[in-house]
């Protein structure tokens, strides 16, 4: 029997790669001889970085950037096994958690150290960047990463503007020529599971603002902000990203990859999916474990292991997915291609405990399912035989 073990994290207990080691040692349980293949997954999120990299055999890269406030902060990204790709995890620099809450204040948090992680990678020779733009703490378009980039954006005095969503009104041209040349061979796909315009009701501002700090007056000076940001792109530099899907994702970092980095806004599960080639080895499997720390009605909207489900399904490969608890409606799994779904917890445990235990939990969750999938194996084969006794 070929399985493939595809889990996301666990978060707060085990990474994808962990949950898969614990999937496998259930599994090695009731099928000692089953040829396993792990392939840690993530949906673009935290721990996306961390999965690319396992899943690849990759190695880290750490740098010194500018974090949100403007001061110095230690920040990875990944490296692929293929030497060529970098992940990049926007948050690594540019996050919430960053920014202590009474300091949190989208008018000043700036993106450039995103643009100094990029530039990490090209110093790498990368030609390929995945980044993950979830969790941001900004609100200025990635103004500050295009001017890491090298980019100027100037006022009308032709000086550069200064760092944070509110100076974008301020700016009164871009000059892209000084772009670094190494971003022209670069492939660049972002992990984008929003289709929030830039500006309006709906966009960056208004939508994530509040929960970056962004008081009602604040909200209607940074979307003023990036409504100009985005005239004075389109004057320059000829592009429309105004309302675009995905523009106003992470505070308009997608209008900002858009337009200085011509990058591509994808899910961000397709994007992991692909990075790690899991329809290679679910091509030839005959089942597929997965695993997610909840499962309910939202997995099937951007979640990895509804993406697993899918892929799986296309080959009529059998999917068995793993959860830490069920929320509400999960039995709707089922249609996107799962086949059973087992939750951890064997008996009534407190989540100290579950977390603490949760690699034991995952390898006994799946002995008991695959000792289940032996007694269906049983019952199919009485049923064959009476079907051929009856004959």
């Amino acid at each position: 029997m070929r399985i493939v073990i595809a889990p996301q994290s666990l978060k707060g207990s085990l990474t994808a790669a962990e949950a898969g080691q614990a999937i496998a040692h259930g599994v090695r349980r009731v099928y000692p001889s089953a040829e396993i293949t792990i392939v840690p997954i993530a949906d673009g999120g935290e721990g996306t970085v961390q999965a690319l990299v396992d899943a690849t055999r990759g190695r880290y890269v750490q740098r010194e950037v500018t974090g949100p406030l403007g001061e110095p902060v230690t920040a990875i990204f990944g490296l692929l096994g293929d030497g060529q790709t970098a992940a990049i995890e926007m948050a690594a620099c540019a996050g919430l958690p960053l920014v202590p809450p009474e300091l949190r204040n989208p008018l000043i948090t700036t993106t450039y150290g995103v643009g100094a992680l990029i530039l990490a990678a090209l110093e790498e020779r990368c030609t390929r960047l995945l980044i993950g733009i979830g969790g941001s703490a900004t609100n200025d378009g990635g103004a500050g990463m295009a001017q890491a980039l090298g980019a100027h954006l100037i006022t009308t005095e032709g000086n550069e503007i200064a760092r944070g969503g509110a100076a974008l009104s301020t700016l009164a041209h871009i000059i892209p020529d000084t772009l670094d040349a190494r971003l022209q061979t670069c492939t660049v796909e972002v992990a984008c599971d929003v289709t929030n315009p830039l500006c309006g009701p709906t966009g960056a501002s208004a939508i994530y603002g509040p929960q970056k700090g962004a008081t009602a007056d604040m909200v209607v000076a940074l979307d003023a902000a990036l409504a100009h940001y985005a005239h004075i792109i389109e004057q320059d530099l000829h592009q429309t990203i105004k309302d675009i899907a995905g523009a106003g994702a992470a505070g308009g970092m997608g209008a900002g990859l858009l337009t200085f980095l011509h990058a591509e806004l994808r899910p961000g599960a397709q994007i992991v999916l692909e990075a790690v080639h899991l329809e290679d080895h679910i091509r030839t499997a005959d089942l597929v474990i997965t695993a997610e720390g909840q499962i309910d009605e939202q997995t099937a909207y951007g979640k990895s292991v509804g993406a697993v489900a899918s892929l799986a399904r296309r080959y009529q490969v059998p999917v068995l997915a793993l959860a830490g608890s069920l929320g509400t409606n999960y039995q709707s799994i089922y249609e996107l291609g799962i086949d059973a779904v087992i939750a951890l917890p064997h008996r009534p445990l407190t989540l100290a405990y579950a977390m603490e235990h949760a690699a034991e939990l995952v390898s006994d969750a799946t002995d008991r399912a695959l000792r289940l999938l032996q007694v269906g194996r049983i019952l199919q084969g009485h049923q064959e035989n009476i079907t051929k006794w009856t004959k």
